[in-house]
């Protein structure tokens, strides 16, 4: 799926002039933690979040905030004086599994697309991912997850789908990790059904071996 199918395109941004409080007022009241900043031309010149705001505004409970040189001082801050002018940004015919690699790698929680020439698109965030992963997994309705290790070759899938399908179950998704064991993987087929324990004695009887999905970590994939 490509992100212009699932980015926010009704974007909150503010101008490089504009004081912080401004951008606190507009975040506050949009329930955001990001703001684009751009210049006149919609073009991103930087980003501004809650984080660059707690570091620039005082804490509740400083005792600076009745001082009248500290509150002048804030009042003037602006948000180019505080913004992060290396921007992460993201191409709208990027796919979201660019998206998420991209977000781990920078540890951004949210990317603005642009085009081309830098012009502001939208923006996507954890929460669209969230949003957009969970449509496409098909989680949203009530079902099974099963978690199956099978051989790394040609054909596995097939095998699988076919052996299900042949039930009459419909899948939500079908998930593939890899095992710490090489030359396996690690299948999760999410099933809309509950009623799983004849089509798993099947799969076992085809020679699959079939895990609690509930004992699976991320972590035994780094034994390999």
């Amino acid at each position: 799926m490509f992100i212009n199918k699932t980015m926010t395109r009704r974007v909150i941004t503010i101008g490089p002039e504009a004081g912080i409080l401004e951008a606190r007022g507009k975040m506050e009241e949009n329930g955001i933690r990001h703001l684009p900043v751009v210049d006149e031309n919609n073009k991103v010149v930087g980003i501004i979040t809650d984080r660059d705001l707690r570091s620039a505004l005082p804490s509740v409970f400083s005792t600076c905030r009745e001082d009248p040189k500290e509150l002048q001082r804030i009042s003037a801050l602006k948000v180019g004086d505080v913004m992060n002018k290396k921007v992460t940004t993201i191409s709208p015919m990027d796919t979201l599994e660019d998206a998420l690699l991209l977000m781990h790698k920078s540890n951004k929680g949210a990317l603005p697309v642009v085009d081309r020439d830098g012009n502001l698109k939208g923006i996507i965030s954890t929460r669209d991912l969230v949003r957009a992963f969970i449509n496409v997994l098909g989680i949203e309705e009530p079902g099974t997850l099963l978690c199956l290790v099978v051989e790394e070759k040609l054909g596995q899938m097939k095998k699988i789908v076919d052996a299900i399908t042949e039930e009459g179950i419909p899948f939500g998704s079908i998930l593939v990790a890899r095992h710490w064991e090489k030359g396996k993987r690690a299948v999760f087929p999410y099933l809309l059904t509950v009623n799983v324990a004849k089509v798993k004695r099947k799969l076992e009887n085809m020679g699959y071996t079939l895990l609690d999905p509930m004992e699976w970590s991320l972590d035994q994939t780094r034994k390999s």
